[in-house]
């Protein structure tokens, strides 16, 4: 069941940028106590992610940018703690602040990213943000500030309730140098939905041969109790 939770929000994201799709892995659990060492369960071990680059989308939107794989942006959640993202649809709010589509402030080298009035805005490979200042030609282009990007251990991230992503407290990620970012482009979800769905049935079926299975057990056990009875 909690699989099957887990292919249907994948289901319902495919279509949202920077989406990575959930995972939910199982391992064997003995019950504990007198009995067949045959009694063996199944409990949840790790939901985790699949970090894998989606398809990318040409935009031409100045302030959309598309992380290369293994690198993410740091944003501002409401408590003013740093997590992690791949939504690279960006954008400015009335006072020039750099914020996602869901409204996190951008972090750069000193805080959250505010851009001054401009005439035009542009985004490196690197994560520089420059500037044609207002009233000014384009030989004046000046830097104002460059995006956070940094490569974390994908396997301690963690996702959140509100989708964004969060290592464990005292690890701090490697930055990400160099051009890792293409401008006027968007990641897209890596959810495939035609194998979303077959795994939908999959997991249909493999429930409904599990109760049939229960339900054997249960009646096996009753026949098995009449005979003691007649016994």
């Amino acid at each position: 069941m909690r699989a099957q939770a887990a292919a249907a929000h994948n289901l319902a994201n495919v279509s949202t940028t920077g989406f990575k799709a959930e995972l939910v892995h199982t391992e064997p659990f003995r019950v504990p106590g007198d009995g067949l060492p045959t009694r063996v369960d199944v409990r949840e071990a790790r939901v985790g992610f699949d970090a894998s680059a989606g398809p990318l989308e040409q935009t031409g939107n100045e302030l959309d940018i598309a992380l290369q794989e293994g690198v993410w942006m740091a944003v501002q959640d409401e408590a003013g703690a740093e997590v992690y993202t791949r939504a690279g649809a960006l954008r400015l709010t009335s006072n020039g602040q750099l914020v996602t589509a869901s409204g996190q402030p951008v972090l750069g080298a000193n805080g959250p990213i505010a851009v001054p009035p401009r005439e035009r805005l542009l985004i490196g490979a690197d994560g520089t943000i420059s500037i044609v200042p207002e009233g000014q030609t384009a030989q004046t282009l000046a830097e104002v500030a460059r995006i956070r990007l940094v490569r974390p251990d994908q396997s301690q991230l963690q996702r959140r309730p509100d989708g964004l992503f969060a290592l464990p407290e005292g690890v701090a990620p490697e930055p990400a140098t160099g051009p890792v970012l293409t401008s006027g482009a968007l990641e897209g979800s890596n959810v495939n939905a035609a194998d979303v769905l077959v795994r939908m049935i999959e997991l249909q079926r493999q429930f409904e041969a599990q109760v049939k299975l229960m339900k054997t057990t249960e009646e096996n056990a009753r026949l098995s109790a009449s005979l003691m009875r007649l016994s």
